[in-house]
Parts: C-alpha cells; structure tokens; sequence
C-alpha cells in the first residue's frame, strides 16, 4: 500500500474557508501523514535531513496550499529550495524520489472560468503550475494534473463540502493504489467529475 504524505502550508489556515475544510478532510486518515509547514516551523527554519527523511518515508507527496501570485505561499518555495538538494532529489546520485507520486492540491479565489484560455488568466491552473510539473519531472517522479478547487471565495458550505469530500477520495485512492494514473494523463485538473467518477468507481472495485 502506498505511503502518502500531505505537505500542508497555509499562513493563515484559521481564516480559510475552503483549505482547513479540505484539510480535516484528510488529516487523521489512516496510513496517510499530515504534516503541516506553518506549525512545525514558524520561524522558517526547516530542518532539511526530518523533511528528506520524511519523502524517503513515502511513497506520495501531496503538496496543498492556496494559490498565491501564481504560485505558492513562502514557506513551500523555501522547502522546496532547501529539501530538494542536488545530489538527494535529482542530478548525480539524486534518485531518493525516484518512482514516487507528486500531486498539487489548489485552492483559488477565481473561479474555473478565470482559468481558462478564455478566462482572465489566460491559462488552465495546470498550465500555470508547470514549475511544479517540471521540478517533478526533474526528481523523476510521477506528476498528477493538480486538484484544484476554484471559486474559495463564493463558494457555499455544501459546496466546499463536496470539495472536501473529492479530495478524500483521491487521497484514499492514492493511499490505496487505485487511482487511474492513465484516465487523468493530460487532464488540466484531476477533480472533474468525470475523473471523480472514475476514481471512485476504481476505489469502489478496489
């Protein structure tokens, strides 16, 4: 069974309306680690060898934060910086991620019609998360279409629910191995309800 590890950075997760939903969604699942940034370190001084030690652990890594300027808050640029070490995460010798599974769990403010070629923004949100796809790539790991939940702002409670309730299943589906790498190649995010069909039927079979 794979080993999944959900690296969570919010500054401010008391305020959010959709991510501390999402979070509790999956925290407290079985064999899955919840490991949130902002409370380990507070001060940024990330202990490299515990988080090296941590992705060495597992099998998946979940990285969930909001969408911040096209990117991600400050604490995961700064683990992404010192964990993923030249000669550990990739170039000579670097294989320790090798094979694993990376997926982006996404919040943003606009909605899935602001991401789109037609849209304000111009670009899918998987478009606009490559140098997370391509720092993926780079470590040769597996890269899933992100999971992205639009529209935090408007959203109603029953809809966050069903937002928290996907993100579940795809977390337990990772964690359970059934989730169809092949249905969800190319897609530009994994929670459309076509793939969340899919997903849940596999776990469903599984």
């Amino acid at each position: 069974m794979p080993r999944v590890l959900v690296l969570f950075a919010h500054p401010a997760e008391t305020r959010s309306r959709v991510n501390q939903v999402l979070a509790d969604a999956v925290r407290g699942l079985p064999d899955v680690t919840f490991h949130d940034l902002y409370e380990t370190y507070p001060e940024f001084d990330i202990r490299v060898a515990d988080e090296q030690a941590l992705l060495d652990a597992h099998d998946v890594l979940v990285l969930q934060h909001p969408l911040y300027w096209y990117s991600c808050p400050a604490i995961v640029k700064e683990w992404l910086d010192l964990v993923l070490e030249h000669g550990w995460a990739y170039g000579s010798g670097g294989t320790h991620l090798r094979g694993k599974t990376w997926l982006t769990a996404v919040t943003t403010g606009g909605t899935a019609e602001a991401y789109s070629p037609e849209g304000m923004h111009g670009l899918h949100i998987r478009e606009l998360l490559v140098p997370f796809e391509r720092t993926a790539v780079l470590c040769g790991m597996r890269y899933l279409p992100p999971f992205a939940v639009h529209g935090s702002l408007t959203l109603d409670a029953a809809q966050i629910a069903m937002a928290a309730e996907d993100y579940r299943r795809v977390v337990e589906a990772l964690r359970d191995g059934t989730l169809d790498h092949a249905a969800a190649e190319g897609a530009p995010r994994l929670n459309t309800p076509s793939l969340m069909s899919t997903i849940c039927a596999a776990a469903a079979d599984g």
